[in-house]
């Protein structure tokens, strides 16, 4: 399964050349959905990256996509790491080398000296009720040591044709990195009802949505991106985590919307005037994406979380969307795992966890390469 589903083509040669952000934004709207790191939005929040929208062609009808971040090689400006985060939007279901071999040729032409690309293609998905079997279960460490409730043969081709024209996995064994995460966690909502939700729910997160109701928790569409920065530090020193400075968010706002109103959005849930929850919600076509979310350690008892949650699904479901991605887990099951507690809170939603195809890297200056990824290594990055 694939974000996109752009127009497929077999045996024709095609090319790829820059497109303007017009373009490229009439393009991804075409689609049922895209991953928002694929719009041409994404690449005016990522200011420290140069960027670039290319186009792959049937002749003169323009049938993918791809935002490409250019990261320079340090002291050698001029060759650059170019990235496609959860792209490109093109055809994976064939043979891919028609799509990745013209755009290899471009970039290695433009200066790249590597490619770095995340197919948005499920390799297996694996039940909530599988992934609770798992956690209780001694002898079960990890997701992958379970058999996958469905395994995807789009995405099991994908990562072969990948491996056989060279390209290189870079992903993580606790599925995250320096990228984007392999692991998801996802709630399918196309032809579900809100009660539906509710009943794919375990029982503590039904009681606790209905705990923030009776402690009359409110959950409001905001502009107060300083409240929500202030809840996202003081989460961030609770969890030990570093927080994004808030003009990355005052950039990343004004940008999305430019795109579409309602494409980016933030909630606050506030108990007796408390902000106790903040979330922002991204949303492309029929992809919804909880993007971020802090939380007071005050008033933790009136589940301002669940509360604002709880009312991004039901805008989601309200707006057409086919799924609802809780973003990133890692493929820990072990009960005395430290991030086991991250599965458990979004497994609560029903859903599933999902794995993608991953990130990939194919070296097109192999020497410059490796001296890149050392560099990497040393900064530990």
């Amino acid at each position: 399964m694939s974000y996109s589903e752009p127009a497929r083509t077999a045996g024709v040669s095609l090319t790829v050349e820059p497109i303007g952000a017009a373009e490229h934004l009439a393009f991804v709207r075409t689609q049922r959905s895209v991953s928002f790191l694929q719009t041409p939005a994404w690449a005016r929040v990522k200011t420290e990256w140069r960027s670039e929208s290319l186009g792959w062609f049937d002749g003169r009808r323009l049938v993918g996509a791809g935002l490409v971040l250019h990261r320079p090689v340090p002291r050698l400006d001029r060759f650059t790491l170019a990235y496609l985060p959860e792209g490109p939007v093109i055809d994976w279901t064939g043979e891919i080398d028609a799509w990745l071999d013209p755009l290899a040729a471009y970039l290695k032409a433009h200066g790249a000296f590597a490619i770095r690309l995340g197919p948005p293609v499920y390799t297996n998905t694996w039940s909530a009720a599988q992934v609770k079997e798992g956690i209780a279960a001694p002898g079960i460490k990890r997701l992958t040591e379970m058999p996958s409730q469905w395994d995807d043969s789009v995405g099991a081709r994908v990562t072969g044709q990948l491996r056989d024209a060279g390209w290189l996995p870079r992903n993580p064994e606790d599925g995250f990195g320096v990228g984007h995460p392999q692991f998801k966690y996802e709630v399918p909502l196309a032809g579900r009802t809100e009660d539906d939700l509710l009943r794919g729910m375990n029982q503590q997160w039904r009681r606790n949505i209905k705990k923030t109701a009776k402690e009359g928790v409110e959950v409001t569409v905001s502009e107060d991106l300083k409240a929500f920065h202030d809840l996202y530090v003081h989460t961030a020193e609770r969890d030990r985590f570093t927080p994004r400075p808030l003009r990355y968010f005052e950039t990343m706002f004004p940008a999305l919307r430019a795109e579409d109103p309602e494409r980016i959005r933030l909630y606050l849930a506030r108990h007796q005037g408390d902000l106790v929850a903040a979330t922002i919600l991204v949303r492309v076509g029929a992809h919804a994406v909880y993007a971020y979310g802090a939380s007071s350690t005050e008033k933790r008892e009136v589940r301002g979380s669940n509360a604002c949650q709880w009312a991004m699904i039901r805008d989601s479901l309200a707006a057409g969307c086919d799924v609802y991605d809780l973003r990133g887990i890692t493929p820990t099951l072990d009960a005395d795992d430290p991030h086991v507690g991250l599965i458990q809170f979004k497994v609560g939603t029903g859903g599933q966890a999902v794995r993608y195809v991953g990130e990939w890297d194919l070296p097109l200056r192999p020497m410059i390469y490796r001296a890149f990824d050392l560099h990497m290594r040393r900064r530990g990055r």
